[in-house]
């Protein structure tokens, strides 16, 4: 999903934005991709631990079991160095929540599948033209109304 260095920039700059523990940053990136895409706690949080190793983030107690990360003076200046390939990775995971989203509409997509299956099995009969054109038009009104809503 993402290329080596990839996700650590793309942490660091939501850091940027607000503290965060590590199951936001999952959370985050899953709504972002619409769930196409959710790193796994075992990819977040070692990368947490590296991120605090290299002094770029600071880990604080919130009095559970969560630690909320926070970007260091280090941190700030890494993000700001990065910026440009975070966002371009946001940008790629956002467009595929946006083709998730078209995978959302089961309804329709089931529809189109079961026209394209009952098109391939009446139309490979060797169909005359008249047929054809029949079809053709059923097919062209369907998108007219489908156009009009």
């Amino acid at each position: 999903m993402f290329e080596p260095g990839e996700l650590r920039s793309v942490l660091l700059h939501l850091l940027e934005q607000k503290p965060r523990h590590g199951y936001e940053f999952i959370r985050e990136l899953e709504t972002l991709t619409r769930g196409a895409y959710a790193p796994s706690p075992g990819v977040i949080y070692p990368l947490l631990t590296m991120l605090e190793d290299l002094g770029q983030v600071e880990a604080s107690s919130t009095g559970s079991a969560r630690k909320v990360f926070a970007l260091t003076e280090e941190g700030r200046t890494a993000a700001s160095e990065t910026r440009k390939e975070a966002e371009a990775s946001l940008k790629r995971l956002q467009l595929l929540g946006d083709e998730n989203a078209w995978n959302e509409s089961g309804p329709v997509w089931r529809a189109m599948h079961n026209l394209k299956a009952v098109l391939r099995q009446s139309l490979s009969a060797g169909r005359d033209k008249d047929t054809l054109l029949q079809v053709a038009d059923i097919i062209d009104e369907a998108a007219k109304k489908i156009e009009r809503l």
